[in-house]
């Protein structure tokens, strides 16, 4: 069992509390050349917005107050190094409001100068409308479609705890280099997306004291006045999740205030709770001090226009004539926090050179990490699987589902890849997710008779909440240097695709543990059998869609997955037991060619045995390739000269070179059918003119999987058939 850091200060592994991480990055202070800067940024806003002529900047206007405190303050970071080990992260999940983030790395020197501001939503420029991860620097995450942000903080903080139990578990907290907060600024409508709720759920019961989540407030949202739609008592919520709940209500005076000292106060205090995330309700006005459309829906998505724009001047004490206006002296000012960055991260350094020369095996693995390299061991750690084939296909093989070869696969690497942790969502005996022997990642108080472990525990349990799953690895992906799966039912990757999407959209290598593949499930019935899930999943564009046809495929397709790192993958396995093809022998190849994508698993021969040309190219995935195998001995029986291909990603086929593929798919007039237990759309890419598709084109029913292939024609049989019926046109 994992043990919990402690709480006091000094460390026996090189922590130290001059670190000081539940502190503030320094005192509070706004002075009046910084409420100069913050309404500089305001103006800059507003002039951005209305030059491009669309964009949001009320949230940005009446927050550039609080991101001011925040970077300016509070959090640690480096403006001369965005990837600085060392730095909280900020995780701007009012994506919209992208100037607030834009503006504050402009002010700190983190990259951004005016041109870009000038440059908002337009191509090219390091500013598009919503902040996108990889392409501006200073920017974690992909942040838009409401409540990614937040949800995907929660996983940030799990990665964050984890990577700290790795490297330094011994520290006391506040104290570790490996030491941070995640902050977040979350919208009305963050708070409403369902995603939220359940990301928020699970980290008030991981007690995650890392994180620190500022609500804006400003009950407007583009329908204007959130009342009505969106009621309920926020406050109350969180605290019943097990967050840490403040209030700082700028009009608790009956006239708007910005009391940034009081907003300093809970950020501090929020700091320093160490046993749950934290949740500031900051009540504010949206677009203050904008004259005429300040709450109002009308300036949360829209430019001011040239009136207003010039009374948000004139209210601020700016020349209304001129746009893009800095003060040299007012920009070295707020530049100068580069300054206490940099002494900071001496400090740091410091630190982080004590831990490495307490820790030198730690020091090596972080070493491996930050390089992204791959542990020794790690190719000879995958399992090979005994041959368990019936080749006269009387039913002798027992076989072995493709799900239980995958949980095998995972406790294998386990000793090998540390940094590889994941779990269900509440299927972890079904999805085979949980390897042997690890303990759960859980607050100590939170063991059950069944699960043990403590807070740098690796096997992760999601609840029911597969779409915050889904958010949570993206943030484990992005926030750390660990790689992270979830498990659930190929089904239910339906609530996860906002998820899914984004994390493809932003390349990263978050892993998709899918069980209960197709109709194959049986008895479950069709609300649990995905039809048309895997031509879906496909149509995303960057993830990996791997569905493997034997135990010996799936080794090879997590190895593959584990040696990407520019994508997210989704790994699809099967319920039912499958045989295990005998590799390199019968005729079968080796199941390397999984990493290619598809490859010749059987060639066509002649009577004698030789490999001919084919006549019949016959394609399956996961449990439908024995079919298409069956179907082969039929067609060759009868001097048709069939091969087989294992097709169990086509994303990795398609990133093969022209070469390889026209080996494995010839232009040579053979005819080609596909076969898989799901809808036909996107085969015909690869059966070409003279192909045709054994699919399934309608829901399932309850029944074994037996009588279900059976009865909808997903057999060796139609296969067969469907190559002859081309054959003979």
């Amino acid at each position: 069992m994992t043990s919990a850091p402690a709480s006091s200060t000094g460390s026996a592994t090189g922590g130290t509390s001059s670190l000081q991480r539940l502190q503030p990055a320094r005192e509070y202070t706004y002075s009046a050349v910084d409420r100069k800067a913050v309404d500089t940024l305001r103006v800059l806003a507003a002039d951005a917005v209305e030059k491009a002529g669309h964009g949001h900047p009320g949230t940005a206007i009446s927050l550039a107050p609080v991101a001011w405190q925040l970077f300016q303050n509070v959090m640690h970071h480096d403006p001369a190094d965005a990837t600085w080990a060392g730095r909280d992260r900020f995780i701007l999940s009012a994506g919209h409001s992208s100037l607030t983030l834009y503006l504050q790395l402009f002010a700190a020197g983190a990259g951004l100068e005016l041109e870009d501001l000038q440059a908002l939503r337009t191509w090219g420029s390091k500013t598009p409308g919503h902040p996108e991860y990889g392409h501006t620097d200073g920017v974690e995450i992909t942040t838009g479609p409401l409540g990614q942000g937040l949800a995907s903080a929660v996983g940030f903080a799990f990665a964050q705890r984890r990577l700290r139990g790795l490297l330094d578990p011994d520290a006391a907290l506040g104290t570790s280099p490996f030491d941070h907060h995640i902050f977040v600024i979350a919208s009305d409508g963050d708070l409403q997306e369902g995603v939220t709720s359940e990301a928020s759920s699970l980290a008030g019961h991981q007690e995650l004291g890392n994180l620190v989540v500022i609500y804006d407030d400003n009950e407007i949202s583009i329908e204007d006045d959130t009342d009505v739609a969106f009621s309920e008592d926020v406050a109350a919520r969180y605290e019943a999740y097990g967050w840490h709940v403040q209030t700082v209500d700028w009009l608790a005076t009956g006239n708007y205030v910005e009391d940034t000292e009081q907003l300093y106060t809970a950020l501090a205090e929020a700091k320093a709770q160490t046993s749950k995330p934290s949740l500031i309700k900051l009540r504010t006005v949206i677009g203050w001090p904008s004259p005429g459309k300040q709450d109002t829906g009308a300036i949360h998505g829209s430019k001011l226009g040239g009136e207003e724009l010039a009374g948000l001047k004139t209210v601020l004490g700016f020349d209304p004539e001129q746009h893009f206006a800095v003060d040299d002296g007012v920009l070295a000012h707020a530049r100068s926090v580069g300054e206490r960055s940099a002494d900071y991260r001496s400090t740091w350094e410091e630190a982080y050179a004590a831990w490495r020369g307490a820790n030198e095996e730690r020091a090596r693995l972080f070493d491996r990490l930050t390089a992204g390299e791959l542990p020794e061991g790690f190719a000879e750690a995958f399992p090979a699987f005994e041959a368990d084939f019936d080749a006269s296909f009387s039913g002798g093989a027992k076989g072995m589902a493709t799900r239980a070869a995958s949980g095998k696969v995972l406790s294998a690497l386990a000793p090998v890849m540390p940094e590889l942790w994941g779990g269900s969502a509440d299927l972890a005996g079904s999805n085979n997710t949980t390897m042997d022997g690890e303990p759960s990642f859980i607050p100590a108080s939170r063991q059950t008779s069944t699960w043990k472990g403590g807070p740098y525990g690796r096997t992760l349990h999601f609840g029911i909440r597969e779409h915050a799953a889904g958010s949570i690895v993206n943030g484990i992906s992005l926030g750390s240097l660990l790689r992270a799966y979830m498990g659930t039912f190929l089904i239910f990757s339906d609530y996860q695709r906002p998820a899914i999407r984004i994390g493809a959209l932003m390349g990263t290598p978050a892993i998709y543990v899918w069980t209960h593949d197709s109709i194959g499930l049986g008895e479950d019935g069709p609300t649990h059998q995905p039809v048309e899930q895997l031509a879906s999943l496909r149509a995303i564009p960057g993830l990996a869609v791997v569905r493997p046809a034997d135990a010996n495929e799936v080794s090879w397709a997590w190895k593959t997955i584990l040696e990407k790192t520019d994508g997210p993958a989704g790994i699809v396995l099967s319920r039912q037991n499958l045989p295990v093809f005998p590799r390199d022998e019968q005729g079968f190849a080796g199941a390397e060619g999984t990493a290619r994508g598809a490859y010749v698993l059987l060639e066509a021969t002649d009577d004698s045995g030789s490999a001919v040309e084919p006549q019949a190219i016959l394609i399956g995935t996961g449990s439908e390739v024995q079919l298409a195998v069956a179907a082969r001995d039929q067609l060759q029986s009868e001097g048709v000269p069939t091969r087989v291909v294992s097709a169990p990603s086509l994303e990795w086929f398609d990133a093969q070179d022209e070469s390889y593929r026209a080996s494995v798919l010839p232009d040579n007039g053979a005819v080609r059918v596909s076969v898989e237990a799901g809808i036909a759309q996107g085969w015909a890419k690869y059966t070409g003119v003279r192909g045709a598709q054994v699919s399934l084109e309608h829901y399932g029913a309850s029944a074994d999987f037996q009588t279900l292939f059976r009865e909808y024609g997903i057999t060796a049989e139609a296969v067969a058939a469907a190559a002859r019926d081309l054959l003979g046109r």
